[in-house]
């Protein structure tokens, strides 16, 4: 029904539209990378339809990763990398564990509080996913934790890489849409919590429905022994993170110069307690030089693509398309929200972020929605995705370094999605939660 009326509304869906839409879909079933995938539709997009001399593709591409604001993305990369073969990583371990100790399940909850504070570092996910997963799965298999739940807890909690600031998806949708990556961040930080909290909370409820991790119940005095004895050790990594935040929300740092400031410090600080070597540093650049060098390739070819679909009104056709069939805020929010996790389940966040937020912020707009909150929604429910099949990047990720069926990992982590999507619905349908931090003249 929304396809024929989308035929209808927009009178350019004819093969210029159809052939490069085919040929992603074909591309992406045979495994080519998606950044190739991408290219190849805007090109022929292009080709087919007019929309924009191929003699400009060139510049459009250079164009489209010239910005200073993308220069964050390498950055927060880096200090990720370089957060691990410190040894830091671990500090977040020893405090989260502390923290959590007094209770039954706790070594599940410092599982995950570890992953929020490795997100507000390196605003990465998969990266998450394989630091902490490193450091915790075999230990919550000893503590009485299946492995595939175990692997499912990590997969889940790592989510927060795109969801708690810094988040490298709020820099580039930011960028699409022409918002500050500082307003984002700031609206993101209670969405990030409340999406921890409740894989927190979904993990006490399946640790004590199904009675794996046991633990004594520990007096106040030996409680806060316990974490002051792991503060006093550890206190030096919450300079990093301390660091970006305080820069960022203060305003007295842009998001890439607080990136490059935590790298300098993390690095300071690796060298200054000798788990850092100069032979560390080619490992550690050509590793984030890999991750980086599949995000900004996406964003190169995704532009084009996104600005030939704008040149030959589909947005508009799409809004018209939709609205026709009803005008109800209520209805149109969960299609976006369900259109989102559709799209968060097949694809990398990058290229979901390029093509379809220009697509429905016109939408967003329609109804009235405040546009950071459109943000933070479409942020969120492509989150999810990262735990649901079939791409579920950080289900492969844990799959990856431990070696369980991927499938029994994703069995396990439908708590989680189901709980996540709860909270999806609830920021996607409630605006303070996204803008209770900004100032008036954002709400």
């Amino acid at each position: 029904m929304l396809w024929n009326q989308l035929q209808e509304q927009t009178v350019i869906l004819g093969w210029d539209f159809y052939v490069p839409v085919i040929l992603f879909v074909l591309l992406v079933a045979l495994a080519v990378p998606v950044w190739a995938a991408i290219g190849v539709a805007a090109i022929s997009m292009l080709m087919l339809s007019g929309a924009l001399p191929l003699s400009l593709v060139g510049e459009s591409l250079f164009h489209g990763i010239d910005h200073f604001a993308l220069t964050a993305v390498p950055l927060f990369i880096l200090t990720g990398d370089v957060l691990v073969r410190t040894g830091l990583s671990r500090k977040f371990l020893d405090v989260a564990e502390a923290l959590t100790c007094w209770a039954k399940g706790g070594f599940g909850s410092a599982t995950v509080l570890v992953c929020g504070m490795f997100a507000a570092i390196s605003g990465s996910d998969a990266a998450g996913a394989a630091a902490v997963g490193r450091m915790t799965i075999d230990r919550l298999v000893e503590s009485g934790y299946p492995r595939p739940y175990a692997c499912a807890l990590v997969a889940a909690g790592a989510c927060t890489g795109i969801l708690i600031p810094p988040s490298i998806a709020y820099i580039i949708i930011g960028l699409v849409l022409g918002i500050s990556a500082s307003t984002l961040f700031l609206a993101a930080l209670i969405p990030g919590l409340c999406i921890l909290v409740s894989i927190l909370v979904t993990n006490i409820v399946m640790n004590r429905l199904n009675l794996w991790e046991g633990g004594g119940i520990l007096t106040t005095g030996e409680w806060a022994a316990n974490l002051g004895r792991a503060l006093k050790s550890g206190w030096y990594a919450f300079i990093v993170p301390g660091i970006i935040f305080y820069g960022i929300f203060s305003g007295r740092l842009t998001p890439t110069e607080a990136g490059a400031v935590a790298v300098v410090v993390t690095i300071l600080m690796g060298f200054g307690l000798r788990t850092l070597k100069l032979s560390d540093f080619p490992a550690m650049l050509v590793s984030s030089a890999k991750v980086n060098g599949v995000i900004l390739p996406i964003i190169a070819f995704s532009l084009p693509l996104a600005q030939a679909l704008a040149i030959m009104g589909v947005p508009q056709g799409f809004v018209t398309a939709v609205t026709s069939l009803t005008e109800d805020p209520t209805l149109l929010i969960l299609l976006m929200v369900g259109i989102l996790i559709a799209a968060g389940c097949v694809m990398e966040t990058t290229p979901n972020i390029v093509i379809l937020a220009p697509i429905l912020k016109p939408l967003a707009d329609n109804i009235g929605m405040n546009e950071i909150q459109f943000c933070i929604m479409m942020i969120t429910a492509l989150g999810v995705g990262f735990i649901t099949p079939p791409l579920g990047l950080n289900l492969f990720v844990v799959s990856g370094i431990t070696g369980e069926s991927i499938l029994k990992i994703a069995w396990r982590a439908i708590p989680f999605v189901f709980f996540m999507l709860i909270v999806t619905l609830i920021i996607a349908l409630y605006p303070p939660i996204s803008t209770a931090l900004l100032p008036d003249i954002y709400k």
